[in-house]
């Protein structure tokens, strides 16, 4: 939750693909306190059944960038075994042969102030990602 010193921080993952939330992605949350700062590791989460990381800690004061980590290639791999065992004859959907995610990790940074609300959803499929400042 925010302060009047802090900001606070949420995310969750859609994966518009199948159009279901993206459960079991891991997510790790950086700040610094300046363009120019090293990044200090603040704490991460795992997003739940909804995809929603409820309990990412708040940054600390005096933050003025964040970052969040996402690591989408185990939650794709993880799909990619579950489609196929559901499907064991249906034909690939992919042509390049890879597994997981193109993009194994998908990085977010974001400029945030004191006693503000930063809700930052990820929409994620396995060849592309889209992220935008939600409420």
């Amino acid at each position: 939750m925010s302060t009047e010193t802090t900001a606070s921080v949420s995310t969750h993952i859609l994966d518009t693909s199948v159009g279901r939330p993206a459960p079991g992605v891991a997510v790790r949350l950086f700040a610094r306190p300046g363009r120019d700062a090293h990044w200090r590791t603040v704490g991460g989460s795992v997003t739940d059944a909804d995809g929603r990381c409820k309990d990412l800690p708040a940054p600390p004061e005096g933050t003025t960038h964040v970052r969040l980590d996402f690591a989408v290639e185990a939650y794709f791999e993880r799909f990619e075994k579950k489609q196929a065992d559901a499907q064991q004859d249906a034909p690939a959907n992919r042509d390049s042969g890879t597994t997981g995610a193109f993009f194994p990790e998908v990085t977010v940074t974001f400029t945030v102030a004191p006693g503000e609300h930063f809700h930052v959803p990820l929409l994620l499929t396995p060849f592309g990602y889209s992220v935008y400042r939600g409420s």
